[in-house]
């Protein structure tokens, strides 16, 4: 609290509410059954995102730049969901809708963080494409393991970082008014727009966010795709072209079904109505974490090969012991 009173030169005292209310839908009935969807998905995820990790990682063949994006992936949607879904079935279905000050606060950093790094995890998937495509015979040498891990916690640095900050300037808002979140969560943007002091920080760094984290990310992915097309113009088999473009196929649909309803959501602001923002953040944040492994196990023939294989030993054993 000092920090935040001495850089804007003056003690200031900040008045911090003892909790927050979230106070979800309104005006649907049986809404509840719509948290009970939300859990079985959230069951899915986790079964789906486990089944992933534990492949790569037994699988030495797995070992690539290529699937220590995808672990990450992997574990960040386990992650956002194990955040997200049971602290929305306990705060909905139990009737618990109300959240302390600094509950809410560590509930809003671990759902951004994880929202943002599905983002940036595309982003290196996206390059791992693009080098693979346009520059095969170099693919090794210019993408390793080292170079992927490097990326991966180069991003996290900076997720976190960001995030935290962010998140910090709440703490130099007083609220004197409302303490109801009109949201499933802790939304950022529903927080500090109850306050009663000067949140004009907090509105820069959430369109700075919403810029590096969402737009860059998307203009990054979309100029990959576009390279990898004009790199693929210049093919002159259509065989060759369509087997490159399949290994394509499960990272556009991951970022159709991330950035879509995330931009349509961010963009609109305002003017959409709580109970679709509800609908569409929610959405968002525990579908593709669901289909994610689904995509990857259906469409990409390194782990269905895996997965096989480790069912043939599974076999094996049982009937060794039979």
């Amino acid at each position: 609290m000092d920090f935040f009173n001495s850089a804007f030169g003056k003690n200031i005292t900040f008045i911090h509410p003892a909790y927050f209310i979230i106070s979800g839908f309104t005006g649907i009935p049986n809404i509840k059954y719509y948290y009970v969807f939300l859990f079985l998905v959230y069951i899915a995820s986790v079964l789906g995102n486990a089944v992933v990790m534990v492949v790569i990682y037994l699988d030495h063949n797995l070992r690539t730049p290529k699937y220590i994006a995808v672990f990450n992936l992997a574990f960040v949607d386990l992650l956002s969901n194990t955040v997200l879904v049971p602290k929305v079935i306990d705060i909905f279905l139990f009737n618990h809708f109300i959240i302390p000050y600094i509950d809410c606060l560590v509930f809003c950093f671990f759902s951004y963080t994880c929202l943002s790094m599905q983002a940036l995890n595309l982003v290196a998937l996206s390059c791992d494409r693009v080098v693979a495509i346009m520059f095969p015979l170099h693919y090794h040498t210019k993408i390793t393991n080292r170079s992927m891990f490097s990326l991966m916690g180069y991003f996290w640095l900076f997720v976190v970082v960001a995030v935290l900050t962010s998140v910090a300037l709440l703490t130099r808002l007083t609220f004197c008014n409302s303490v109801v979140i009109n949201s499933y969560f802790c939304d950022y943007g529903q927080i500090f727009e109850m306050a009663c002091n000067d949140y004009f920080p907090n509105v820069v760094i959430s369109y700075l966010l919403r810029f590096l984290i969402l737009w860059v990310p998307l203009l990054v992915i979309l100029s990959s795709y576009f390279c990898i097309g004009y790199a693929l113009a210049k093919v002159a088999s259509f065989q060759e072209r369509a087997k490159a473009l399949k290994t394509c196929t499960s990272h556009i649909s991951l970022v159709a079904m991330y950035f879509f309803p995330v931009i349509i959501t961010f963009t609109r602001g305002p003017q959409i109505h709580p109970n679709a923002r509800i609908i569409n953040l929610s959405l968002t944040s525990i579908f593709p974490p669901m289909l994610n492994p689904i995509i990857y196990v259906l469409q990409t023939q390194e782990i269905k090969n895996s997965l096989k294989k480790m069912l043939e030993i599974r076999n094996q054993i049982q009937s060794i012991f039979k």
